[in-house]
């Protein structure tokens, strides 16, 4: 039987979407399945009492050039966010409602809005703009915005949210291989170590 990789994620973080651009491939060469769970980090962050290190600025600052150098080692885009932080919020309960209800589409969606964050640098806290990129990537804006006002869609994030919390989640991404808590995109070495 093959492994799998929980992946707890928010598209806020920039790490997450490193991680995000290198776990596919990880699966595919071990074999094993990528298991996507959204999560609002916000709530993880209150709950355990954590914070951005953006919040913290020598850390900030350093954080970003590490994660650029991330970036280079993958060969993938990363763009400095001046909008960073975000509030996920709604793009969280978006994600979810994808996921939930047209699960054919959940991986173009999430690849539009963390490329929109992370690659073009959008401001995807203002609700024209998400408009804007959804509709460029052909998903319909008033869908998307019902879905997250959909109470299942609600309760399932926020389900998702407290389960990472109780299982020890303080950060994103974090990832999980047999109950093995990985946190960090630059801990992906392990996650491969645990896969094989």
């Amino acid at each position: 039987m093959s492994k799998t990789v929980e992946f707890y994620f928010d598209l806020g973080s920039p790490a997450t979407y490193l991680a995000y651009t290198q776990l596919p491939k990880i699966c595919a060469q071990t074999d094993s399945q990528l298991i996507y769970i959204p999560m609002l980090l916000g709530g993880v962050f209150k709950a355990t009492g954590n914070a951005s290190p953006a919040t913290i600025p020598a850390k900030g600052r350093y954080m970003f050039q590490d994660l650029d150098r991330y970036a280079q080692r993958y060969g993938v885009p990363l763009r400095y966010n001046p909008n960073f932080p975000i509030n996920t919020l709604m793009l969280m309960r978006a994600v979810t409602g994808m996921q939930l209800r047209h699960p054919q589409r959940f991986q173009a969606f999430i690849e539009c809005l963390f490329h929109a964050l992370w690659v073009e640098a959008r401001s995807l806290d203002d609700p024209a703009t998400v408009a804007e990129v959804l509709t460029q990537n052909g998903f319909d804006p008033m869908q998307v915005l019902a879905l997250t006002a959909d109470e299942e869609v609600k309760a399932a994030l926020k389900a998702n949210t407290e389960q990472a919390v109780a299982r020890g989640v303080f950060g994103a991404p974090s990832m999980f291989v047999d109950n093995q808590l990985y946190f960090g995109q630059d801990r992906l070495d392990f996650v491969i170590e645990a896969l094989r």
